[in-house]
């Protein structure tokens, strides 16, 4: 069964109570949390504030990623917020590792994202650490990018090397797309506009997790 995660970068920020909570009614099984710092990615959004409203208001598992050049001066702040795990990027300065250790020890699930640029073969030793690997498909930074159907190989990659965690994809996901993802080896389905502009999120999630 592929999980749901809907990304609250679709929902309406005057609205978000209410969005969310569409999302959670239609009965989705995580909350894609983007945090973007305006330096690792070209735009800026929310802080650990809006996780920690979002985690005394429902009791979905905040799935955050932290689209920033330095999160380990935030990881034990999104921690105290409620976060359900954390994901960081391969790409960012400083030490990867360490910073996945540290998810760990706080208790989260730990995970790890790569741009489309980023071949998979650059995190190979890093997996061990990972529960989660999130596999962007547009560039990270806006939602409603078309889905870069190449990504897909990364998908089939992991599986390949036996990976048995959790594999996530990020951007332009759709009905219409997973099914290959699916075929692929994906597990869990960030959706942004696919999700908050349905009709009937609910229908379309029974549809998901029957794949």
């Amino acid at each position: 069964m592929i999980k749901v995660s809907p990304s609250i970068l679709a929902a309406d920020p005057l609205n978000m109570e209410r969005d969310v909570q569409r999302m959670v009614d239609a009965g989705c099984d995580l909350l894609h949390v983007d945090i973007m710092d305006a330096h690792f990615v070209p735009n800026l959004s929310y802080g650990p504030a809006l996780a920690e409203a979002l985690h005394s208001r429902f009791t979905i598992p905040l799935d955050v990623h932290l689209m920033m050049d330095n999160p380990e001066s935030y990881l034990d702040t999104f921690a105290k917020a409620g976060a359900w795990g954390i994901t960081i990027h391969a790409e960012i300065p400083g030490d990867v590792p360490a910073m996945l250790k540290h998810i760990r020890d706080l208790g989260l699930n730990v995970g790890l994202s790569v741009k489309p640029g980023t071949p998979v073969e650059s995190i190979r030793d890093l997996l061990p650490m990972v529960d989660m690997v999130l596999i962007m498909t547009v560039e990270p930074g806006f939602g409603g990018q078309k889905f870069q159907s190449a990504m897909l190989e990364k998908i089939r990659t992991l599986r390949t090397w036996g990976y048995a965690g959790l594999i996530e994809a990020d951007g332009g996901v759709s009905l219409a797309n997973l099914p290959d993802l699916k075929a692929a080896g994906l597990d869990v389905a960030v959706m942004g506009t696919a999700m908050y502009k349905s009709e009937n999120p609910a229908r379309d999630m029974e549809i998901i997790h029957a794949m």
